[in-house]
């Protein structure tokens, strides 16, 4: 167990963003001897492949054989945060500030008064215009705060107050008596990168909290650390395809971007990426098209995304006859407005897995009263017509900068993972 601890903080601390997250993926598979798919001369039985896909989704292939059937994990790369804006220097009462936009669904005031650094990518010119260079950035050192109000400024802020993500909460990164320098940023990454300024073009750069992860309570058993929502599945579903050697097919671990936002983009769920190396792979063990869709009716898509556990706090928010524990196991989730994917069918299919491996497992579901979330699953079974249940470790403060799940639960998960690799 403390292996895959201290490597899930790790990856999480590597992961600084989508962008930085794919590549730390990327180096292991390249470690492992898995080559990049657009690049392989011919795709054969035991194969190791990858392909990266905008620098922030990564999808891997290992071929068992060449009876054709896909057992695919899908995890994404991205969390709920703040993405900085074009042309962000703005300054006020003498204080330099970025101009952000909140990403996703974050638990706003966990970002207050927290050191902040950035990550992702600085795209820079190149010889081929419709090709920029590419070059990864992770800042590794605390370079702003967003700052609370006083308590004597602000007498309700215990009571709740509702916050202006234009106004109240841009970072400060300085403060100055004289002009501004609108290049700023760009200076700083030019420097941080030995690039010049006025080769950058544009960013996709976030901001993310410099705080590693730890493990918490008087017996270590909570893992607390910023993204994992969702880098705890996809590290989970990276050390179970790289353990584990299918008995026959494929195995496949699709790692998205976006998911936070919709998947709406050619890195999300909602792309047509998986679909089209899933039928490559088929072309290129000499299966045809009829082949390749037949392939698919014997295929099962694990949709890994966290789960919430019950809080202990807030007994009055917990679904009456499903509630999830600490230490209980990776949770099933089942929505009847198919926002997960999960049905009966697909649930027995996990449910048996589990019981194989003697693996403990729990069954998630809303308040009839309250809208949840969802997930890629919808969106891959739907692009696929592949079969697909929806599960994940199960977590406290989902969404929040800094989140909580139980160690235990985490070596469940690997586990089951690992068996699901090995049908």
């Amino acid at each position: 167990m403390t292996d895959y601890i201290n490597g899930l903080l790790e990856f999480i601390t590597a992961g600084s963003s989508m962008f930085l997250a794919a590549n730390e993926v990327k180096k292991i598979l390249q470690n492992q001897g898995f080559e990049d798919l657009d690049a392989a001369a011919n795709i054969r039985k035991g194969g190791l492949y990858y392909k990266l896909v905008n620098d922030s989704a990564i999808f891997a292939f290992k071929i068992g054989s060449s009876d054709l059937k896909y057992k695919i994990i899908g995890t994404h790369l991205d969390a709920p945060g703040f993405r900085i804006k074009s042309n962000p220097i703005t300054s006020s009462q003498g204080y330099v500030e970025l101009n952000t936009e909140v990403y996703g669904g974050p638990i706003i005031n966990t970002w207050f008064d927290r050191p902040l650094s950035i990550s992702g990518r600085v795209c820079v010119k190149s010889d081929n215009v419709l090709k920029p260079s590419t070059i990864l950035l992770d800042a590794k050192e605390p370079l702003m705060v967003i700052p609370n109000l006083a308590i004597h400024q602000n007498r309700e802020v215990n009571d709740g107050v509702k916050l202006n993500p234009q106004k109240e909460t841009l970072p400060i990164i300085t403060y100055t008596n004289e002009e501004v320098n609108q290049n700023l940023l760009f200076d700083y990454i030019a420097a941080k990168l030995s690039i010049a300024s006025e080769d950058i073009l544009d960013l996709d750069l976030f901001l993310y909290p410099v705080e590693t992860g730890c493990l918490v309570g008087l017996d270590k058993k909570f893992i607390s650390s910023p993204r994992l929502d969702d880098l705890s599945m996809t590290y989970s579903g990276l050390m179970a395809f790289i353990e584990s050697d299918p008995a026959a097919g494929v195995n496949v671990l699709a790692c998205y971007d976006n998911e936070e936002v919709g998947s709406r983009s050619i890195a999300g769920a909602n792309s047509p990426n998986l679909l089209f190396m899933l039928e490559k792979i088929a072309l290129g063990l000499g299966k045809n098209r009829a082949e390749f869709i037949a392939a698919l009716d014997d295929s099962f898509i694990i949709s890994a995304d966290v789960a919430h556990l019950s809080h202990p706090n807030y007994p009055e928010k917990l679904e009456p006859t499903n509630k999830v524990t600490p230490g209980g196991g990776v949770a099933i989730k089942i929505s009847s407005n198919c926002s997960y994917t999960t049905n009966a069918n697909t649930s027995a299919v996990f449910k048996a897995i589990c019981q194989n491996e003697d693996v403990p497992y729990q069954t998630f579901m809303n308040r009839s009263d309250t809208k949840g979330g969802s997930t890629i699953g919808p969106i891959t079974s739907s692009q696929t017509g592949i079969r697909s249940v929806d599960l994940g470790t199960p977590m406290l403060s989902m969404h929040s900068a800094r989140e909580l799940m139980a160690a235990e639960d985490l070596t469940h998960t690997i586990k089951i993972f690992r068996a699901f690799y090995r049908l």
